[in-house]
């Protein structure tokens, strides 16, 4: 039996903001909450125990790379991903549709599922909405996401419609083959239409009347400007229950957790903190700075003063500076460390403005004051993410 609920704590009269309380069978969740991305069962570079000091509820691992390696099936030997890699929280798993989406060449969609090369091996896989019940199940997780299609930025009416609609048969599948499985795992439902706000409307309608307890938002986050993302999400918003939780797929930079909650969302999840970090973009309130930058290098105080985090408590910016410079390996770390609380930090604080009823001073207060990287900064960064991607298939 399911032992997943969720309750709505407190909404903003001003906008669609709630906090809410989410039950699982590993532990509570309070919302709004950013998910830390543990692809390969673990969040790079950090432990669970420093997960739990950075003030993680819920991480997100990702069932296409876990299949491929080490499998679903010897994770299942060892209790499931919770027992794996020690984390005692609650876990969501992806679907692996959005890793196979970005396959491009290397991959034939049908009715029937998915066949795509290994970006391991080249060794030819298949994934259906049954197949990935199954490996879903043997992972463990507390929330599973079914498959699907997510569709380009940018493409066409048609393209989208075909997707969506694709998406909605698989999603049906997967409702059927989940009652096989673990019925202690929580099913959501993927809303899809990219970047039609008829399609988006129709496709929350669809999906929010099946029986799923929670939603996530997909097909977003794809290359498409902030502002068209936000469009979607207000044209999305309104015909989605009340009552049911929202999750938004691959969204996790500062200014979209603070604008994104007001648009009604409530848990995220993206690399993007632990990715930048690691090219030494570090997080502040003033926004993201480079602490490869020279001006640190005599820098005696924190990344950022007033941040409680491991890193800013105990080491220098010039510390933190040094070792990124020289290429040292606990740089990762602290680095990582930082940009996690920055953003656990940053999800709580909205929390908080909801339930005292100042989200909208909050929001404002955080949006005139962060200066958010430039699109062509995102730009630049996205095709050298997708360059390396390639070259790994």
């Amino acid at each position: 039996m399911s032992q997943f609920t969720f309750t709505i704590d407190a909404e903003c009269s001003e906008s669609w903001a709630r906090a809410g309380t989410i039950q699982t069978p590993h532990g509570t969740i309070q919302t709004p909450i950013f998910m830390p991305v543990g692809t390969q069962a673990t969040v790079k570079s950090v432990s669970p125990e420093e997960l739990r000091e950075v003030g993680a509820q819920i991480i997100l691992s990702n069932t296409y790379h876990l299949m491929l390696r080490p499998g679903s099936e010897l994770i299942d030997s060892f209790g499931g991903l919770h027992s794996f890699m020690r984390w005692d929280g609650p876990i969501l798993t992806d679907s692996g549709g959005f890793q196979v989406w970005s396959l491009g060449h290397l991959r034939k969609l049908s009715e029937e599922g998915v066949l795509f090369k290994s970006h391991l091996d080249g060794s030819p896989q298949f994934l259906t909405p049954e197949s990935v019940m199954r490996i879903e199940a043997e992972l463990g997780s507390d929330i599973i996401l079914p498959l699907d299609i997510c569709a380009p930025f940018p493409c066409t009416p048609k393209e989208a419609r075909e997707a969506m609609e694709r998406t909605h048969r698989w999603e049906e599948r997967a409702l059927v083959a989940k009652e096989r499985y673990r019925p202690e795992q929580t099913l959501f439902g993927i809303v899809q239409g990219a970047f039609e706000p008829e399609l988006r409307q129709e496709s929350a309608r669809v999906i929010g009347s099946m029986p799923f307890p929670g939603l996530s938002i997909g097909g977003l986050s794809v290359g498409e400007p902030k502002t068209k993302m936000w469009e979607m999400l207000r044209a999305t918003t309104p015909a989605l229950p009340r009552e049911k939780p929202r999750h938004l797929l691959g969204v996790g930079s500062p200014e979209d957790l603070v604008e994104c909650v007001g648009l009604g969302m409530d848990m995220f999840d993206c690399v993007l903190p632990t990715r930048v970090a690691r090219h030494g973009g570090l997080f502040t309130r003033d926004g993201r700075v480079n602490i490869k930058s020279a001006r640190f290098k005599r820098a005696t105080g924190p990344i950022e003063e007033g941040c409680d985090c491991h890193t800013c408590r105990n080491y220098s910016a010039a510390y933190v500076h040094h070792l990124i410079r020289a290429e040292e390996q606990l740089y990762y770390r602290l680095g990582t460390i930082h940009n996690l609380r920055f953003m656990l930090r940053l999800a709580a604080d909205l929390r908080a403005s909801i339930l005292d009823g100042s989200y909208p001073v909050f929001r404002e207060a955080f949006l005139a004051r962060y200066q958010p990287a430039s699109e062509t900064v995102r730009e630049q960064q996205r095709e050298k993410w997708k360059a390396a991607r390639e070259r790994q298939s």
